[in-house]
């Protein structure tokens, strides 16, 4: 039996910023771990397998929500594909084709921008109003849980990027391609 009640009563509110000094108040592991011991097994399993990176396979989770959070961000990855593609004029006739005119909108705001790291913050954004569309109303149900795991895998995804490490992994990346090894 679920008791999703004192699971919910037991997730700190947060909020998801670009503010890399705050420190999120559960870590991803801390969320798995307490799903594992107040929801079902199968709804426990899917918290586990819970991922910002979509199933290559379209295959029912077995919810609804989890299901249009993958199709979503599946078209934002293909749309992304596409508008790079297109950018670097290679052939995109194998690429598969999305046709949701927001996702397309995104990608090609975000492939648009001078700065790596400002497209990222962009995508990050798209992706945190995409989870606010698609979560349920009743915060006590299980696919608010999986909503609150993507959020909180959202906001530590966020909290992995800083501006000097980034220059330095592109110096680095940079050096590499021209042969240039320090």
């Amino acid at each position: 039996m679920e008791k999703l009640y004192y699971l919910v009563a037991q997730l700190p509110a947060f909020t998801v910023s670009d503010d890399s000094g705050a420190k999120l108040p559960i870590s991803v592991d801390y969320y798995r771990d307490l799903c594992a011991r107040f929801m079902c097994p199968q709804s426990a399993k899917a918290a586990q397998e819970l991922s910002l990176t979509p199933p290559l396979e379209r295959e029912s989770t077995g919810s609804s929500f989890l299901d249009q959070w993958y199709e979503k961000e599946r078209s934002l990855r293909l749309a992304l594909a596409q508008v790079r593609a297109l950018k670097m004029k290679k052939d995109i006739k194998d690429l598969p084709v999305t046709s949701d005119g927001e996702v397309i909108q995104a990608a090609r705001t975000a492939a648009g921008m001078d700065s790596p790291l400002g497209a990222e913050q962009f995508l990050n954004q798209y992706r945190l109003g995409v989870l606010d569309r698609l979560s349920p109303l009743d915060q006590f149900c299980t696919d608010a849980v999986y909503s609150y795991g993507l959020r909180l895998m959202l906001a530590e995804r966020m909290k992995k990027f800083t501006r000097d490490e980034g220059l330095s992994s592109y110096h680095k990346i940079y050096d590499e391609i021209l042969g240039e090894k320090k």
